[in-house]
């Protein structure tokens, strides 16, 4: 199984960071908001898998 490519944005905003992934196939959008001491992998790492978690819902609701 190949991985999927997700367009992923990082916005600092003041005391937070606020990371946004698309999943250009679907054209669905998720976001996070993390602390900006995080580690952008760790951010990345948490908004990938809400995305993965959103597609997994609207497929499993698809499919009643």
């Amino acid at each position: 199984m190949t991985r999927p490519h997700y367009l992923i944005e990082f916005h600092h905003i003041g005391a937070y960071v606020k990371v946004s992934v698309i999943d250009p196939v679907t054209n669905t959008e998720t976001s996070i908001v993390g602390d900006p001491r995080a580690s952008e992998a760790e951010l990345t790492r948490l908004a990938v898998r809400k995305m993965e978690y959103v597609l997994k819902k609207n497929q499993d609701a698809a499919k009643r």
